[in-house]
């Protein structure tokens, strides 16, 4: 098997493959550089005598804005408590509960939770949850660790019997050597994580640059609802700090947002003040610096204990330090950043994708739990449910013989290199133009101007990439600009606002909530429709 990332979602189904399955884990630099590190807030899991299956469920429905697919939240929700059970075999040190003396863990409470159920360890869950899969991965003689290897293109066949596409491997870039290998396999896996580095301002690290999507939408995987791209309302704001993501459990633990006079503003957007869902938030937080002219709102937790605050948020504490903010003490400058991709690779309950021995799992694929905006702490779920889906489906087709290919390396290295400055230039226009354009607030006219000069990239951008030696930078170049096109031409075809999508010309939301579907092996290149 070929697992291409190695997040929660890719090292999880890793380890839970049996010992006598050969893996490949493919991972673009070192095996902890992904979003899954950096995640600060923490995994939603039903464990309070006070909570119910039902309500998070609800909740999760409530905060999706209808596009939630219901057995899939359901199914995901019942499986919460078994998937924190399985983390803690792995070795994960989640925060306990100090108020009692049992082995309970610490639950915290996110926007859009009814109760508290964020398992957490400290403010670096991501962290915590990233070293200890790395440690049993690296345990695991039947894994092979490919670290600095990008995965270029999927290589598919088509099958004489059904006319079925089939994955049978991937193009992969070897950083190191800046050779380009055939990895093939009997099932592929893409684990790639998100898309967000699309856009200028992102809590995300540079990996997330939509390589899986893109991948996949070029081998002729149905796309799903890439319009919406969620925003986290607070990531620090500092000419230094790189977005630096500033995690929702601070406002769950009393943390107050306030204009930079001092103003508390979230009760004019929404009842539940500060711990609306992030849509929501995140738009009032736009709304009110367009108003007044700001450049950042405040979030204050400095009127709480210093040593809470201190233990509570050990992480944030440090980072705001080294830039002269100290929390106990003053409020943080926070502003919205792109933070999580809610579409992607449209899956079935099994992570399957509609060509055959491809499957996707984590913030790379679409699989309806989060629908038009994501719930907290749902997305570490997420990956390691759909990893356990994967693994009982492969199960089925034990006796499925693999399909070798036979085909020479169709990238030729008989190129010249190409100029770094042209690509640096292009990265920046285009995640620019995403950021002006395609942003937390639309209009038709923007999208439309938008749409116009991504094409006029992308042809530019795929010149290049077939004119020049293939670089790491040229792969992700390329696949970002892919990824600006799915977004737009998403965006342009839903008529309505809704969670994360919000058109100035469309402010009402349909009665009937229904998914954007993209498609690339269609006449005029891409097929767009409403699906129920």
């Amino acid at each position: 098997m070929l697992i291409i990332g190695s997040g929660a979602a890719g090292n999880s189904l890793a380890l839970k493959l049996p010992k006598n399955t050969s893996v490949g884990l493919i991972s673009k630099t070192e095996l902890h550089e992904g979003s899954t590190y950096y995640a600060q807030g923490g995994i939603s899991a039903v464990l309070s005598k006070i909570d119910s299956i039902d309500q998070h469920v609800e909740d999760t429905m409530e905060s999706g804005a209808g596009l939630c697919k219901e057995d899939i939240v359901k199914s995901v929700a019942k499986e919460s408590k078994d998937i924190v059970d399985w983390l803690l075999e792995q070795g994960v040190k989640f925060t306990k509960n100090e108020s009692s003396s049992s082995d309970k863990l610490h639950l915290t409470k996110e926007g859009g939770h009814t109760y508290p159920r964020i398992v957490h360890a400290a403010d670096k869950t991501g962290e915590a949850i990233q070293d200890s899969l790395i440690s049993k991965v690296k345990e695991n003689s039947n894994i092979e660790l490919f670290t600095h290897h990008v995965a270029i293109d999927l290589i598919t066949t088509t099958e004489v019997n059904t006319n079925k596409k089939k994955c049978v491997g991937s193009y992969v870039l070897n950083k190191k050597t800046n050779l380009i290998d055939i990895f093939q396999a009997k099932f592929v896996v893409l684990a790639t994580g998100g898309a967000n580095k699309v856009y200028l301002y992102t809590s995300n690290p540079d990996t997330s640059s939509g390589d899986g999507i893109a991948m996949a939408y070029r081998a002729g995987c149905d796309i799903t609802n890439m319009e919406f791209m969620q925003f986290h309302p607070t990531c620090l704001y500092h000419h230094k700090a790189k977005s630096f993501l500033v995690s929702e459990s601070l406002r769950g633990e009393g943390g107050k947002l306030l204009l930079p006079n001092g103003e508390p503003f979230m009760h004019k957007y929404d009842s539940r003040g500060v711990l609306a869902p992030r849509d929501i938030v995140a738009r009032a937080i736009d709304s009110e610096m367009k108003i007044h002219g700001f450049d950042y709102v405040l979030l204050d937790i400095s009127h709480k204990d210093s040593s809470f605050v201190k233990k509570s948020f050990p992480n944030i504490y440090k980072k705001c330090l080294e830039f002269n903010i100290d929390i106990t003490k003053t409020a943080i400058p926070v502003v919205p950043a792109t933070h999580y991709t809610c579409g992607g690779i449209n899956i079935d309950i099994n992570a399957k994708t509609n060509i055959k021995n491809l499957y996707a799992i984590g913030e790379v694929a679409h699989s309806g739990l989060h629908g038009a905006n994501r719930m907290a702490s749902n997305s570490l779920l997420e990956c390691i449910f759909f990893s356990k889906k994967v693994l009982e489906d492969i199960k089925k087709c034990e006796g499925e013989k693999h399909c070798s290919i036979n085909s020479d390396l169709k990238y030729s290295r008989n190129k010249k290199i190409s100029e770094e400055v042209i690509i640096k230039h292009s990265w920046k226009e285009i995640r620019t133009l995403m950021w002006n354009y395609v942003g937390i607030v639309r209009t038709n006219e923007r999208l439309l101007k938008a749409k116009i000069r991504v094409s006029m990239y992308k042809k530019e951008i795929e010149d290049c990439f077939n004119k020049n030696v293939i670089s790491s930078d040229l792969i992700e170049l390329r696949n970002l600009i892919y990824i600006a096109e799915i977004i737009i031409t998403s965006a342009l075809t839903r008529k309505e606002s809704r969670g994360l999508h919000y058109n100035l010309d469309y402010p009402g939301t349909n009665e009937k909530a229904s998914d954007t579907v993209i498609n690339i092996n269609v006449k005029n290149n891409i097929k767009l429709y409403q699906e129920k």
